[in-house]
């Protein structure tokens, strides 16, 4: 597929996720990073959403939960080009019903070329890049040349 360029502004749209054991993980990682969060749009799936908006005091745009098709929801708005990094801290010892949509989440984030953190320490090393508060040039498929091949 081709690719063309586009800018992330400085400004990113960063999606939280956290499966149930490591929502306290995330709200403590998010706490420890507040200055850096509070910069930029956050938003989450259904509960922690909530916890990261009680934990942080700021606003925090909470979608729907993760099993009721929250991840399927960050899907689309990462496929929209309206989520910029995403910070996914999943649980690797439990196995989850809605692991195909996890599975979805994941691949359409590869797709669309945004940075990904799965842990606390890529996730450490993401905060702490020059990018995570700079503008940034990077690939992402050409749609429109892919339609216009298709039809």
């Amino acid at each position: 597929m081709d690719k063309k360029s586009i800018t992330t502004a400085a400004r990113k749209r960063v999606a939280l996720v956290a499966h149930d054991n490591m929502k306290s993980e995330l709200t403590a990682w998010a706490s420890e990073h507040r200055a850096k969060l509070i910069k930029h749009e956050l938003m989450a799936t259904g509960t922690t959403g909530s916890l990261l908006q009680k934990e942080l005091g700021v606003p925090v745009n909470a979608l729907i939960s993760g099993p009721l098709g929250g991840d399927q929801q960050l899907g689309g708005l990462i496929a929209e080009g309206k989520i910029d990094i995403l910070i996914f801290f999943w649980d690797p010892f439990e196995p989850m019903p809605h692991d195909p949509d996890i599975k979805a989440l994941l691949r359409v984030a590869a797709v669309w070329n945004i940075p990904i953190a799965c842990s606390v320490s890529s996730a450490n090393f993401l905060i702490s890049s020059p990018l995570f508060d700079e503008a940034f040039e990077k690939q992402i498929p050409d749609y429109e040349s892919y339609l216009k091949a298709r039809t």
